[in-house]
């Protein structure tokens, strides 16, 4: 949460705007510096509003609004900076999201790990009208984590983050296996 910062002034004083005829008048020019005082940390706020929106640069305090914005759920053990690397990848994975490729990028941006997507489905198309649609009879999506250390992945976490980047409707199966070789 912004806090009031003391000595803040507004950049834009009201009681200078005012005609000439209220110039002079102390009653209204107390009146206008009240306003300043409430609007200052305002204008100051939307004078700033992009850094808000920059994972790089936003306030420690402000990453889990900004997650919010983009459909994230950040544990709230995660180091601030790592935060900031999961919402540009957030970020960058939306237009991926509920297809094969979102679901790949996603587990593999939370767990750092190679990651392998097997689903039923598939696009297709065709001149004639009669032709068999592609994919599986009925849509399943299998999730691959592929690791040195099998038993350090959260097998919970990783059906989250599944059930999270997955179409709705799709049934889904997650495994964790060790790197041969």
């Amino acid at each position: 949460m912004r806090d009031r910062t003391e000595g803040l002034t507004s950049p834009r004083p009201l009681g200078a705007t005012l005609p000439a005829l209220y110039l002079g008048d102390f009653f209204t020019q107390q009146l206008c510096e009240s306003c300043d005082d409430v609007l200052a940390p305002i204008f100051a706020t939307l004078d700033c509003f992009p850094a808000y929106l920059d994972p790089g640069t936003t306030a420690e305090d402000m990453l889990d609004w900004l997650a919010g914005w983009i459909g994230l759920t950040i544990d709230g053990h995660v180091p601030a900076t790592r935060k900031r690397q999961l919402i540009v990848a957030g970020a960058a994975l939306l237009p991926w999201r509920g297809t094969a490729r979102g679901v790949q990028e996603a587990v593999s941006a939370v767990f750092g790990e190679e990651t392998q997507v097997v689903e039923s489905g598939c696009a297709t198309w065709s001149t004639t009208a009669d032709s068999e649609p592609g994919g599986g009879a009925v849509p399943a999506l299998q999730v691959r984590v592929i690791t040195d250390h099998p038993d350090g992945i959260d097998r919970r976490r990783l059906d989250a983050v599944v059930e999270l980047a997955k179409p709705a409707h799709v049934p889904h199966r997650v495994e964790v296996v060790g790197r041969s070789g």
